[in-house]
Order: C-alpha cells, then sequence, then structure tokens
C-alpha cells in the first residue's frame, strides 16, 4: 500500500516535466535542463557537452542499432554491456571453445576476434531541419512523408559525402513528427570482441534478476574499433587494418560516488511513448504487450526444454532466448504497472485538461485541435487489426528456420550473378538450428496463430491445414519438412514450375499476403490515428510552453541526468549500491536456483580480504552494481554513467521493475536506473582475466 501511494504522489502532476526527467538532445540542450545539471553537481562548461573538440558526445557510440556504448581509450576501446555483446559473444563460441561459458580475454591485437554486421557509430552533428521538411511534406499521406524523407535523406547523405566519404546522415521525425532533426553520422564497420566474463557474471541472476533490485551483475564486454591504417578512419575488416585512435576518449575514475551524487548517462534510448494518449496505452497494453506475452511464454517453454538437453542446442538458441524473454518479461512488469498506478485512467484526466484548456482559449489553430472523440472511435476500429498484426508478427518473423525460409523465399534478394540464371540457394546454416526443436516451434505457432485470431486473418494455406490434415498442425508440419525443397540444400530454379508449387514457398506466399491483408485495414486507421496524436503532442508542448520539453527517445543520442539514489522497496530503503557480500552469498543458493551459479574461482574473487584499489574508500566495501534516477530505456544498455567531472563510474545496464512503466510515463520517486560500477568491472578484468594490457591503456584513477 506505501508503495502505491509514493507511486500516486509522484505522479500527482501528470503535465509537469521535472528537471530530472528525460532524454535530452545535446546539441539543443534546454538551458534550463543544464541550469539544473550544474545545481546538482554538473561541473563542465555547456560546450562540453555536445560542442567542444574534446565534447563528451564524442566518447558515445551507437553500438550495432541496438545499444550504446564508449570509448574508454586513446587505441579504440569500447565498453558495453555483456547483454549487447552477447549475440558476438555467442557467434564465436563453440562446444570446443565456449567462450560465453567461459570467457574470453584476446591477450595481444592478433587475437581479437572481427565480428560480421557489427559497427559502432559516432554521432558528429545534428540539427534541427523542420522548416525545410515542412516545406515538402505539407499535405502528404504517411507513406509519401516517408518517400520524401527517404529522397532528402539520400540528398543529404551524398552531399556529405562529397567533403567525407565516410559520412552519412539520418533525418528523424521528433514531437509526435512536430520536428525533423538530421543527424550526421560516421560508422566504424571493424569492430572486435576483446574482453567478456563468463556469462555467470555477465549475465548474473538471469531472469530471476532481471528488470530487479537489489543486483549483482557485472554487465560488461569490451570490444576495439579499428580502423584504415592510412586514414585512421572507417574501412571494412581487413587484417590490415589497426586500431583506431579516436581524438578524445572518456576518463575512467576509481573514484566512486555516494549518494546524492550527480549522474548523466548519454546513450541511444531506443523508443518511448510518454505523449501517447489514454487510447494508445490501452492499446498497447491490450493489443502489443499481452499479444508479446502470450506467444511467448510457448516460445520461450519450447527453447528451454531444447536447451536443456545438450550443448550445442544451448549455444544454438541463447542468444534467441535472452532477446525474447528480456521482452517478455518487460511486457508482463509494464502491463502491471499500467493497471497498478491506474495510468490508462490518469493520462484520460490529463487529457480532460487538455481539451478543456483548448475551449477556454478558442484555440483554432489545426497544429493542436485534437479531436479525442475522433481518436477513440479509431482506435476503437484498429484494435481487431491491431493486435492481428502483433499476432503475426510474433508468431511468424524469426520464429523457426522454416518461417525464415518460406517468406523469404518470397521476398528473395537476388544478386545479379543469381538475376541472371534465375536461380537462388540458401546458405548452408544447419550448424545454426536444431531441426526437431524447428517444427515443433513451427506447428506451434501455427496452431496459436489459429486460436488466438479470427479466421478472417487466416493465410491460405490453413484451409489445407483444416481439409487435408483434419486441423492435426504436428502432421502438416511433417509433410511440410519432407515435400518443401526450402530446407534442403541446393538451387532453387525460380523458372521452374515446381517452385511456385512448392508447399514451403506456398505458406510464404500466403503468409506475406495476410500480412499485407492486414495492413490494408490497419494502415490507413493508423495514419489517422498518427495525425490526431501528433495534435496532442503539440497540443501538450502549447498548453505548457513555459516548460521545458523534450521528445520521445528514438534511438538519437540524448543524455538524461540526475543523482545516484536509494529506491523504496515494500516501503522500506533498498540501499544504492550492493556489495561483493551479497552477491557471494546468493552464490550460495544456487543449489535452489541455477541462476545465482558462478564458478569457484567467482566465489574466490569476490571473498577477498582485500580489493585494493577498487574498494571504495568510504563504505570499505567492494561495491558492485548502483542505481540512480536517471532516465533509461532499451538502447541505453551499455550508455556511459558519468559523474559531475565528467568522468566514467559505471555501464547503465537495466532498469527496476518499477521503472518498466517509464516508457509511457517517468516517475523520478521510484523508477531508477541500474548500472554496473566501472570498478566492478576493472576488478574483473585484473583479478580475473589477469588484462594488464588492457588497464595500462585504459589508465583508470
Amino acid at each position: 500500500m506505501k508503495k502505491i501511494v509514493f507511486f500516486i504522489a509522484s505522479l500527482l502532476s501528470v503535465a509537469t516535466v521535472s528537471a530530472d526527467e528525460g532524454m535530452w538532445t545535446m546539441y539543443d540542450l534546454d538551458s534550463a535542463a543544464y541550469k539544473q545539471m550544474v545545481s546538482e553537481g554538473f561541473q563542465l562548461p555547456y560546450e562540453n557537452l555536445y560542442y567542444a573538440d574534446n565534447a563528451i558526445k564524442n566518447s558515445v557510440v551507437n553500438f550495432s542499432g541496438y545499444c550504446s556504448g564508449v570509448v574508454v581509450s586513446p587505441d579504440g576501446l569500447v565498453f558495453t554491456n555483456h547483454h549487447c555483446g552477447f549475440s558476438a559473444i555467442n557467434k564465436h563460441s563453440t562446444v570446443e571453445h565456449d567462450y560465453m561459458l567461459n570467457g574470453f580475454f584476446a591477450k595481444s591485437y592478433e587475437e581479437e576476434l572481427p565480428n560480421e554486421n557489427m559497427f559502432v557509430s559516432f554521432m558528429k552533428e545534428q540539427k534541427d531541419i523542420t522548416e525545410q521538411v515542412e516545406a515538402l511534406i505539407q499535405g502528404k499521406s504517411n507513406m509519401e512523408i516517408e518517400t520524401i524523407i527517404d529522397s532528402l535523406t539520400n540528398a543529404m547523405s551524398d552531399s556529405v559525402k562529397k567533403t567525407d566519404p565516410t559520412l552519412h546522415v539520418e533525418i528523424d521525425a521528433f514531437y509526435e513528427g512536430n520536428k525533423y532533426y538530421v543527424t550526421t553520422y560516421q560508422d566504424f564497420r571493424d569492430l572486435r570482441l576483446v574482453f567478456t566474463v563468463p556469462k555467470s557474471m555477465g549475465k548474473y541472476g538471469g531472469e530471476t534478476d532481471n528488470w530487479m533490485w537489489p543486483r549483482q551483475t557485472c554487465d560488461f564486454s569490451v570490444f576495439r574499433i579499428y580502423a584504415d591504417p592510412k586514414t585512421n578512419g572507417p574501412a571494412e575488416y581487413s587484417k590490415d587494418n589497426v586500431p583506431y585512435h579516436p581524438a578524445s576518449w572518456a576518463p575512467v575514475s576509481l573514484q566512486g560516488y555516494k549518494e546524492g551524487d550527480f549522474s548523466m548517462t548519454v546513450g541511444y534510448p531506443g523508443s518511448t511513448s510518454r505523449y501517447l494518449s489514454s487510447y494508445g496505452i490501452q492499446q498497447m497494453r491490450d493489443g502489443e504487450n499481452t499479444t508479446r506475452v502470450q506467444v511467448r511464454d510457448i516460445k520461450l517453454a519450447i527453447l528451454k526444454k531444447y536447451m536443456a538437453r545438450n550443448e550445442k542446442t544451448r549455444i544454438q538458441y541463447e542468444d534467441a532466448f535472452a532477446n525474447s524473454s528480456n521482452y517478455w518479461k518487460n511486457s508482463i512488469g509494464m502491463n502491471k504497472c499500467i493497471d497498478s498506478v491506474g495510468l490508462i485512467r490518469q493520462k484520460a484526466e490529463y487529457e480532460a485538461r487538455i481539451s478543456q484548456w483548448l475551449k477556454d482559449n478558442n484555440i483554432q489553430d489545426s497544429r493542436y485541435n485534437v479531436d479525442f472523440d475522433a481518436l477513440a472511435e479509431l482506435y476503437a476500429k484498429s484494435g481487431e487489426s491491431f493486435r492481428a498484426s502483433n499476432y503475426w508478427a510474433e508468431s511468424f518473423w524469426h520464429n523457426s528456420e522454416f518461417f525464415n525460409r518460406a517468406i523469404k523465399s518470397v521476398r528473395l534478394p537476388l544478386s545479379d550473378d543469381e538475376k541472371k540464371k534465375d536461380v537462388y540457394e540458401f546458405e548452408d546454416n544447419s550448424d545454426k538450428w536444431n531441426l526437431e526443436l524447428d517444427k515443433e516451434m513451427t506447428a506451434a505457432m501455427l496452431r496459436n496463430y489459429a486460436e488466438q485470431v479470427p479466421e478472417k486473418y487466416h493465410p491460405d494455406f490453413y484451409k489445407t491445414i483444416k481439409d487435408k490434415f483434419k486441423g492435426n498442425y504436428e502432421k502438416y508440419v511433417k509433410w511440410l519438412y519432407k515435400k518443401s525443397s526450402l530446407m534442403k540444400t541446393g538451387k532453387l530454379d525460380l523458372k521452374d514450375n515446381k517452385y511456385q508449387s512448392d508447399p514451403g514457398v506456398i505458406v510464404g506466399t500466403d503468409l506475406i499476403a495476410s500480412y499485407a491483408m492486414i495492413g490494408l485495414e490497419l494502415y490507413p486507421l493508423m495514419e489517422q490515428i498518427s495525425a490526431e496524436e501528433k495534435k496532442l503532442c503539440a497540443a501538450k508542448i502549447r498548453m505548457e510552453e513555459d516548460l521545458p520539453h523534450y521528445s520521445d527517445a528514438n534511438f538519437t543520442m540524448r543524455l538524461s541526468y540526475g543523482q545516484v539514489c536509494d529506491v523504496l522497496i515494500g516501503g522500506k530503503p533498498a540501499g544504492y549500491y550492493t556489495t561483493a557480500e551479497s552477491i557471494v552469498e546468493k552464490m550460495q543458493r544456487a543449489d535452489e536456483n541455477a541462476e545465482y551459479y558462478a564458478e569457484p574461482v567467482m566465489h574466490e574473487l569476490l571473498s577477498a580480504n582485500d580489493y585494493g584499489k577498487y574498494q571504495d574508500k568510504t563504505s570499505g566495501k567492494m561495491q558492485l552494481c548502483f542505481i540512480s534516477n536517471n532516465d533509461i530505456t532499451g538502447g541505453n544498455s551499455g550508455s556511459p554513467v558519468f559523474n559531475g567531472k565528467g568522468e566514467l563510474i559505471g555501464l547503465a545496464f537495466d532498469g527496476n521493475w518499477d521503472s518498466l512503466a517509464s516508457d509511457i510515463m517517468f516517475d523520478k520517486v521510484l523508477a531508477r536506473c541500474i548500472n554496473v560500477d566501472i570498478r566492478y568491472v576493472l576488478y574483473l578484468m585484473d583479478k580475473w582475466g589477469h588484462a594488464d594490457r588492457l588497464l595500462k591503456e585504459i589508465g583508470a584513477r
């Protein structure tokens, strides 16, 4: 009860933006936000955030398009989270050399492991181009706007490439499409794995502790950027490339923190929806989150069953399991938060205030005159097709190798050579998936989709399942894998009649057709919804024009500031940091929970009598993780945590259970950002990895 009271108290003024709330763009950081940062302990000049040659933004990277990271050395070392490097670590792992299970440390540059399709991206410049974009998109449909933005992006990229061919630009919508910013990036695509602790530490506590506090997870991995030896610029992988030498990097501090200290994260938060209407929140809860949980309950159970049978299958599916389970639990927690505090009701009450303000002020401007009745009706009309769209994506997109190939068979990206010969050959990736698991997953997804989604949204091949196989999905799938050439090696002759009549190709064709049919029903409604949501955002900002406002996260660089601080759990303080003693106590309970297991050497290292320079000077403890009230969401993983001097003190890796509704509504009282202490990171690099060369390179003080 106390917990609810505290939460509600923090939300009494839904409209007011707290000075500590927000994911702020850096090139135009609001002066009120900067003044608040200074009052809370930030000690650097304004220009040191974005404009100076050694600005903090220059050391922060977009890590492979889904996480954040930070450059920490003159030779291009990058720190990010273990779960951000998870896929790369997994791909390098085999039963014989399981880096996921045993960890990895490259003792020389030559031993550092290259990673296909991974990169880091530096933001070079950002600016507001709203006037230019508005002149081009006025009165256009969403599809037309998308085409115009793509064309403008290409033109601007061509322009910057004339100055520097390694640059490109991206144009993103901010404030629900009320503003547009263009950002110039430089990508480095030769990124090599340098160091990782065993999964027992990098993912310590597993799903048990995910989104929870207290935490002891040492969630980090280390990569290195490689560059062209002649230019020190981006280059595709080559054995001749050399470590990248950045102009500046983040200084690493061993000085720690205390409660109330200034804390700042800079990274690439993926997506928030804080301007979303009450109707949109309800649709997110019922049509997206609930759907995700329902399908992934089935998917995760199948993966877990097969992964427990042998090490090869565990390695094959470990990355998929981790990715799927993370947002499965996130969706559960978000829905619980939405309901427990009456978030939909609170948002509706706030919308009533906006509606009254529009009437009281006789606002006639079409940019602000949101039609709440129309918005409610549009969401009601779109509910069924929105839910079907989410079920389709959760059931068929990247869920089994068969579905992958079936869909790809219809959307073949042919090379020039393949186009000449009208043939296509699937890559032999049989070492990456398990046949029996794939069959069971395919059958389970087909059955569940049929049970959960109205028949009008079923792909046509469901008639075959009903008529020929009497609704027996296992028999249908067994026949499918036997008769279709998609799961066999060899080339597909695209001119052969057998290709068009292949049952797997038919599945792919029908899946794409069914998704398109759902889209034809859904997208016109979503376009109208988007227009009204855009007005709602504009009306909110206009009504509160004396307050600073930040845009929802969209995976562009953002700054968040706050303090290292405690949190209440069950009405009681839970502490703002964890210690070595707490993880040793958990390790001793590994018989009760396998996710608390760690190797004997970790027991030994974390039971030391003296932790040397890594021990906190004030508490006398080896501090592992700490919490702050920084704003965090997906994509922030790996974001550097800076103190008031701009020194690195940790890496953000998670939020607590009470932060899960923060994608919709930020709560300063209970929402927390969970960070791994940089001293914990360096301690394991030192005492477990004996990574002297890296520690010397980093030069922490």
